[in-house]
């Protein structure tokens, strides 16, 4: 299957009126066909009646017995975003707790004990968050005041606290979960306390909301090119194998979308980009 990036993006400003506000469309005309990294060619995607869905509310993927990545269905939050876990030797690492909070019988830091597995269970739990909009941190009821969890909070503030950043949002720092190296990357523009973690295991560059198949919303326009170009800076000196955000938005057309407020996407693009789109955006951003 051909699949063709295609990310619009809008900056928003304050004092400026929505009409004014700037809009670019980056995208790659090429018929170059990009597989995916991932071997789940398809996701929960919601359903025509919610109502009659059968689907469990969690999506679950297991790349390998250390590598996992849970989708909240569209049919329990039409956000539907994605959630990774990453276990080391010494750790697990939850990037994001998701839309949903407060839904009876349901608790994701349940879910994630039984997807990482018994063995797994008296390891440290660290929590952070790609950034801080609800829908990436509704979650973090559940695992607030478990034993073992660290959960981080997500403004700007607490991720340079936390991480111990020599100059936010200029430098990098890492996280260790124990054979299992992990490298924090600023990425303020969508958020201002956004960050992409490079997986040196994988070799997945994981971007939250700053990059994936579907609309950019952009609050700081400048601190968005910023954090674009340092991520293509980083993408230059370090092997990357995919960039994998926490939406998917468009279809497996080129320049194809679903509208805001989907509850059923049946045909999807695929969750990971190619790191030749990550420097496209940089290039196009840089003209």
């Amino acid at each position: 299957m051909k699949t063709l990036m295609t990310v619009v993006i809008f900056a928003l400003c304050c004092g400026c009126s929505a009409s004014v506000a700037d809009e670019i469309s980056v995208s790659d005309n090429s018929s170059k066909a990009k597989s995916s990294v991932l071997r789940k060619a398809k996701w929960f995607h919601g359903s025509p009646d919610c109502a009659l869905s059968e689907e469990n509310i969690i999506d679950v993927y297991s790349h390998s017995p250390t590598t996992f990545i849970l989708r909240q269905n569209k049919c329990a939050t039409f956000e539907a975003p994605f959630i990774y876990v990453l276990v080391g030797a010494e750790k697990v690492l939850v990037l994001d707790t998701g839309a949903i909070k407060d839904l009876e019988g349901f608790s994701l830091y349940q879910e994630i004990k039984a997807v990482i597995g018994e063995e797994n269970h008296q390891k440290e739990m660290l929590v952070i968050h790609s950034h801080g909009h609800s829908d990436h941190r509704a979650g973090d009821e559940y695992f607030i005041g478990q034993p073992g969890v660290t959960v981080v909070g997500a403004s700007a503030k607490e991720m340079k606290t936390f991480f111990e950043f020599e100059r936010w949002p200029e430098t990098l720092a890492g996280i260790e979960l124990g054979n299992r190296t992990l490298t924090v990357i600023p990425t303020p523009g969508h958020h201002e306390g956004a960050i992409a973690i490079y997986d040196h295991e994988t070799k997945w560059l994981l971007t939250g909301d700053t990059l994936y198949p579907g609309y950019i919303y952009i609050k700081e326009w400048h601190e968005y090119k910023s954090s674009i170009s340092r991520l293509a800076e980083f993408a230059r000196s370090n092997e990357i194998k995919a960039v994998m955000g926490t939406h998917i938005e468009m279809k497996n057309q080129a320049q194809q979308y679903y509208p805001i407020g989907s509850t059923y996407q049946p045909n999807e693009a695929t969750l990971d980009l190619a790191v030749d789109d990550l420097l496209l955006l940089h290039s196009e951003l840089e003209k």
